[in-house]
């Protein structure tokens, strides 16, 4: 272990991530009864240019008056560089209540993008005497965000998530794709011929790299690692396809579009009775093995140690916090 420990953000249930337009007010009235453990009010991409100033009013409205339960509440900004992101702020956070728990900020290319928000939001909070400290999630969807990763990560201590936002990300770095997620036919792996001559391809995944940096720099700074948007949301089976390579990778949720890949992203990202019977039997042989005075121990035939623990500890925690939403 590193004499630099890291410490942990916010524990929050994030398996799903519902996106709604703040331009919609019967939208946002749905996603308050959604399964979602997150929902975040649109400000930005879903919202048209001439809807921004009624969009804010719809978003500081539902913060006040709607039921969100006991799910996370969140706000997307404009970007830095538009002249709707100061207002965005100023007017939620003086307007709303003390309902909202992050703020989403999309587009973010240094720390320094990071440091400006805190600085506004911190002056608002003094200013107001709020009693909740509001927390960051940050997409990082270009070119710089993903080469200041790292930096944008360890920004503030505001900082809760890092969400990857595929679709900018590929504007950003000039992939040659279209697809809002998912795999591309292109980006493939041709095998040797066999004896017949015959070839076999194998599709990849062209967002492999970008994810596994981002939950990289989202775990050193000790944030939850977020995996964006699936364009297609007639087609369930790609969006599990890519809800599992994420958590593979490490990713503790995804984004929702569409409210049918709420139910979706919950089942990928929660973990199976099976899995959770397996940890706890981890944890109760470490147990009786540090009585014994080992330091690992066998079980069904498998080496397990502290890092098993840890690992165990991790999924049990997320068990209990899903038993109690």
């Amino acid at each position: 272990m590193s004499f630099t420990i890291v410490e942990q953000t916010t524990a929050r249930l994030n398996r799903s991530e519902l996106a709604v337009p703040g331009s919609n007010p019967k939208f946002l009235e749905k996603a308050a009864q959604s399964d979602a453990d997150v929902v975040f009010l649109d400000l930005e991409d879903a919202v048209a240019p001439d809807d921004k100033v009624q969009a804010r009013k719809n978003v500081i409205d539902a913060i006040n008056d709607l039921d969100w339960g006991d799910r996370t509440l969140s706000v997307r900004i404009n970007g830095l560089d538009t002249h709707y992101m100061y207002r965005d702020v100023v007017d939620v956070l003086e307007q709303a209540g003390e309902r909202l728990d992050v703020i989403m900020i999309p587009k973010v290319g240094t720390a320094a993008d990071v440091y400006a928000v805190d600085m506004l939001v911190t002056q608002i909070e003094t200013a107001m005497d709020r009693k909740k400290r509001i927390g960051f999630e940050m997409i990082i969807e270009t070119a710089l965000g993903m080469a200041n990763v790292h930096e944008i990560a360890k920004a503030s201590p505001r900082n809760e998530s890092l969400h990857f936002g595929v679709a900018d990300y590929a504007a950003s770095t000039k992939a040659r794709t279209t697809q809002i997620g998912g795999p591309n036919p292109d980006y493939i792996v041709l095998t040797d011929p066999d004896d017949n001559g015959g070839r076999e391809t194998h599709w990849g995944d062209m967002w492999h790299y970008a994810i596994a940096r981002m939950v990289v720099a989202a775990r050193a700074a000790g944030l939850r690692p977020i995996d964006g948007p699936f364009g297609d949301f007639s087609d369930p089976d790609g969006y599990k396809a890519q809800a599992s390579r994420a958590a593979v990778l490490g990713c503790e949720g995804k984004w929702a579009i569409h409210p049918s890949q709420v139910a979706l992203a919950n089942e990928m990202y929660s973990p199976s009775e099976k899995e959770v019977t397996k940890a706890k039997r981890i944890l109760e042989a470490m147990e009786q093995a540090q009585k014994e005075g080992k330091g690992a121990v066998a079980l069904d035939g498998r080496l397990i140690d502290i890092a098993s623990i840890k690992q165990a500890e991790a999924l049990v925690k997320q068990a209990e916090m899903i038993s109690g939403s």
